[in-house]
C-alpha cells in the first residue's frame, strides 16, 4: 500500500522554468496543488503574472532569461528569495527553430543549446548545494520524442534533446548518492505553444494521433501525474531515467 501523502508536496519549495506559458505552467500549477511552494521563472513578465495570480500565496515569479549562461548565479539567488532555496527544479523551458539541416544558423544552433541543454545544467549545478545540505532533492528534465528519434527540421533540437538524456543519466550518477533524484519526461506530441506547427496540419497532427498506441495525441493534463511521480516522494528509488510520455508513440 502506498504511504499516505506520496504525491504530497507541502513544506517542499519547487523552481519552474518556462512558467509562462504551455507545459512549463502547467508544471509550476499542479506543483503549486500538490502543496509545494513554486517560483516561476520565464522571460514574459505579463503571463508569468498572471500565472501567479491564477495560483495565489504559494507562487512567485522571477523574470529571467535563463539561456543567458553569464547571469545564471544571480537567477539561483533570485529564485531562492521568495520561499527559500526550492529543493525541487523543473526544466520546461525549451525553444525548437526548426530550421532544416542546410539552412542551420549559428545562432539558432547556439540559441536551442543553450537555452535546452545548458540552462539546465548551470541552474542545476547551482542549486544542488542547498539540496545536498537536506539530503532530498528532485530534478526533472524535459527530454523530447527527438532524444530517440530523427525528425524533418529539428537537427538542433534533436541534438540539444538527445544531450538533455544523457545530461540526465550523468546528472544522475553524480548527485543521487546525496538524495537528489534526477529524472527526464519525454512529452510525446502535446497541444502548446512549442508544437503549435504541428497542429496547424491536420493531416499531421491525425498521423501523429495514429501513430500512437492510445490514438490520440496528448494534452496537458496528460503530463500531470508522471511529473508528480518523479517530484515527489514516490520516485524515491528511481533515477537517471527518462520516461516518455507520449501515448506509446515510440513503443510501433
Amino acid at each position: 500500500m502506498a504511504e499516505p501523502g506520496f504525491f504530497d508536496l507541502t513544506g517542499h519549495v519547487a523552481c519552474v522554468t518556462g512558467a509562462s506559458s504551455g507545459l512549463g505552467r502547467r508544471a509550476a500549477t499542479v506543483l503549486a496543488q500538490a502543496g509545494a511552494r513554486v517560483v516561476g521563472v520565464a522571460r514574459r513578465a505579463d503571463a508569468l503574472e498572471l500565472w501567479r495570480q491564477s495560483v495565489g500565496e504559494n507562487a512567485a515569479t522571477v523574470v529571467h532569461d535563463i539561456a543567458d549562461r553569464d547571469t545564471i548565479e544571480a537567477l539561483a539567488s533570485a529564485v531562492c528569495k521568495p520561499f527559500g532555496a526550492p529543493d525541487i527544479l523543473v526544466h520546461a523551458a525549451g525553444i525548437n527553430t526548426r530550421e532544416a539541416a542546410d539552412d542551420v544558423t549559428e545562432r539558432g544552433w547556439d540559441m536551442t543549446l543553450a537555452l535546452n541543454l545548458s540552462a539546465p545544467f548551470f541552474l542545476s549545478q547551482h542549486l544542488v548545494p542547498a539540496m545536498k545540505d537536506r539530503g532530498w532533492g528532485r530534478i526533472v528534465n524535459f527530454a523530447s520524442l527527438q532524444s530517440f528519434r530523427a525528425f524533418p527540421g529539428g537537427i538542433a533540437y534533436g541534438a540539444s534533446k538527445g544531450g538533455v538524456a544523457q545530461m540526465t543519466r550523468a546528472m544522475a550518477e553524480a548527485w543521487s548518492r546525496h538524495g537528489i533524484n534526477v529524472n527526464a519526461l519525454a512529452p510525446g506530441f502535446i497541444r502548446t505553444e512549442l508544437t503549435a506547427p504541428v497542429f496547424y496540419d491536420p493531416e499531421r497532427a491525425a498521423r501523429n494521433a495514429a501513430q500512437t498506441c492510445i490514438g490520440r495525441n496528448g494534452e496537458v493534463e496528460d503530463m500531470d501525474g508522471p511529473l508528480l511521480f518523479f517530484c515527489s516522494e514516490a520516485s524515491r528509488y528511481v533515477t537517471g531515467q527518462v520516461l516518455m510520455v507520449d501515448g506509446g508513440f515510440t513503443a510501433k
